[in-house]
């Protein structure tokens, strides 16, 4: 075990696989001479070139159309879009071409592709580089949806998605880069479409990803000096979307509660609201609560932006009325 940053982990992952297979190569705004939007990148350029790192120009639809070809043609590309408010401008590559060539070509085409892109507010850069729609993804067919939460999960989801056969989509919150956390080297690739308990408990479900697990974990701290033990669930990935450990933890909690940055309307807390219901309507007590951002444009202002996300404060309140609502 080793102490790194979560972006440390992402580099040394990214290294790792240019070193060990001559096919990868990583492609995207700024990756190379620049280092990376999030210095993720920083020194791949100097050590495997230009071939193998490629800067692109500001054209997201024709640089991830030139990664799935690329895939097809047996490579194994890995391409950065800066920010996921930029990934729209690629989304009829994603939607009518990654997601789909295998099942049209009948398995003939596989695109193993992985796409990494930073996501997520809290950073004060307003409403064009701070939301979370790692949830539109998930509502694809044909790709995989991976939101890692620490350091061991950024090297373990990324090398999940490096196997992958088919395009895999690594949603990193922005806010997690300069995280330290302990990273286990030799361990395996994680699982994509496996939950984590982070915290045992036996009061309240918190379910959660990505940038808001910290959240949670802090907020069942504070659940617990108050006599209230929260379960944390982080999903991990959102593509597939791991049903069966949230209705495990559900069953013995008998409450659950999503936290998800995303906006609350058509959410993967919506989603997993309702599979709750659909799974495990007998197991509540109370019905599922949500806390997710406030349906506006993400504001600049640090207070507004504050109050537009979901805090700790209002995870520990929303727990407080399901539990008062058992009534």
């Amino acid at each position: 075990m080793m102490k790194t940053t979560y972006r440390d982990a992402i580099r040394a992952t990214l290294r790792g696989a240019l070193r060990s297979d001559p096919r990868v190569f990583l492609m995207g705004e700024d990756v190379g001479r620049y280092g990376g939007s999030f210095k993720v990148t920083y020194g791949l350029l100097e050590e495997f070139g230009p071939e193998r790192v490629r800067d692109t120009p500001l054209s997201e639809s024709t640089f991830l159309g030139a990664g799935i070809g690329a895939a097809l043609g047996g490579m194994r590309p890995i391409v950065e879009i800066m920010t996921v408010n930029f990934s729209l401008l690629a989304l009829d590559q994603i939607v009518n071409n990654a997601a789909t060539l295998r099942h049209m070509s009948g398995g003939q085409l596989g695109v193993p592709l992985v796409v990494r892109m930073a996501t997520g507010g809290g950073r004060q850069l307003a409403a064009q580089h701070s939301h979370s729609l790692e949830g539109w993804f998930a509502h694809i067919p044909g790709i995989k949806i991976a939101t890692p939460a620490t350091p061991a999960d950024a090297r373990g989801l990324l090398l999940a998605a490096l196997a992958d056969p088919d395009p895999v989509f690594v949603f990193e919150h922005a806010t997690l880069y300069p995280m330290e956390g302990e990273v286990d080297e030799s361990a395996p690739p994680a699982k994509l479409g496996e939950a984590l308990v982070r915290r045992a408990g036996d009061a309240v479900t918190l379910i959660t990803y990505g940038g808001s697990l910290g959240k949670a974990l802090e907020a069942a701290d504070q659940l617990a000096i108050r006599g209230i033990e929260a379960e944390v669930i982080d999903l991990r990935s959102l593509r597939p979307l791991d049903s069966q450990t949230v209705l495990t933890s559900v069953a013995k909690t008998h409450r659950a509660v999503i936290v998800d940055e995303g906006w609350r309307t058509g959410s993967v807390a919506a989603e997993m609201s309702a599979r709750i219901m659909e799974e495990g309507f007998y197991s509540l007590d109370a019905p599922v609560a949500r806390v997710c951002s406030a349906e506006v444009p993400m504001p600049y202002a640090r207070h507004m932006e504050e109050a537009a996300l979901p805090q700790v404060a209002t995870i520990v309140r929303t727990v407080e009325e399901t539990i008062g609502a058992d009534g």
